[in-house]
């Protein structure tokens, strides 16, 4: 009676542990929405199929103008988690949280933690490089395009990969072992870009706006001048002529255009120096073939290289 007694105990209890796993394995997907698509892709490669996330911003858009919807309001008001990259560069989100009064919804600042580089961000400096403002404390003085170096990424994902683990503790570990297999795609990802880059004697580039030293400085390239420094404003007849004279004295070879800014003004640097223009995306998706960071990733650093040579 005793043995048949403790078998049925056993029995009952592995029913219930089924029941439970069953119960996390079938749980509806956690709500995530990110401010960007690259924070969405993140938030994808660490969640999978227990996350339904939401981009507020396609990649077409920019995401220093973006304008909220009353559907963004409505989807921030359902999540559990917002993921933003912080820095000052999503100037509107503050405000969208607010009106979405979600009192549960943890925020996410992804570019915790990561050395930041300065010089000319677009909507917080003048042509000089002065701060025009600063609303998020000290930290939003620095570029806030921190995604666009690998080594960075890993950094964010980290962030994305523990608050995902607050929300949902049962799916904890599933989401850490997604960060370690990706992270070594990003790892796998840098060697080799770094070392393709290195064969390029002349590694000096024109950008349309600072969204580029990260991915500058991590791949060895050399940015001598910014078309604009401050979105929303047209560049002066000085600076223009200034990036003229820098082409041609330093045989630039490359000017970066980005599919979210008009392409009207890198044209004509072109037509007038001799370069050529290259259309590179900040953000997944603006482009056929970078529909996630990964191939955003090698379709820059293959387009540059296949320019620089």
């Amino acid at each position: 009676m005793i043995g048949r007694h403790r078998s049925g105990a056993w029995i009952g209890l592995g029913s219930a542990l089924g029941l439970v796993f069953s119960s996390i394995a079938h749980a509806a997907p956690l709500p995530v929405v990110a401010t960007l698509p690259v924070l969405a892709d993140f938030v994808r490669v660490v969640g999978g199929e227990h996350v339904r996330v939401t981009s507020l911003i396609t990649g077409l858009e920019s995401e220093h103008t973006y304008t909220p919807k009353p559907s963004d309001i409505q989807a921030v008001h359902e999540a559990a988690v917002l993921v933003k990259v912080g820095l000052g560069l999503e100037v509107w989100v503050n405000g969208l949280i607010k009106n979405a009064e979600n009192p549960r919804l943890l925020v996410v600042e992804t570019s915790q933690g990561i050395p930041l580089m300065r010089g000319g961000e677009s909507h917080g400096h003048d042509e000089d490089g002065r701060d025009l403002h600063n609303d998020e404390g000290p930290r939003a003085g620095g570029n806030p395009h921190v995604w666009l170096d690998p080594e960075n990424a890993q950094v964010m994902i980290r962030h994305i990969s523990e608050a995902l683990g607050r929300a949902d503790p049962e799916r904890r570990k599933l989401y850490l072992a997604n960060q370690a297999a990706y992270l070594k795609q990003l790892d796998e990802l840098q060697r080799s870009f770094v070392q393709q880059f290195k064969t390029i004697p002349n590694r000096k580039i024109i950008t349309h706006h600072p969204a580029w030293p990260y991915f500058a400085r991590r791949f060895g390239l050399e940015i001598r001048g910014d078309i604009f420094t401050q979105i929303g404003s047209e560049p002066s007849a000085k600076r223009l002529a200034g990036l003229i004279r820098t082409i041609r004295q330093e045989h630039i070879r490359v000017i970066v255009s980005e599919p979210q800014l008009s392409p009207k003004i890198p044209r004509a640097l072109a037509e007038e120096t001799g370069a050529t223009v290259v259309v590179l995306t900040p953000l997944p998706g603006a482009l056929p073939g970078t529909d996630d960071y990964l191939s955003m990733m090698r379709y820059n650093a293959t387009t540059l290289i296949e320019a620089l040579r």
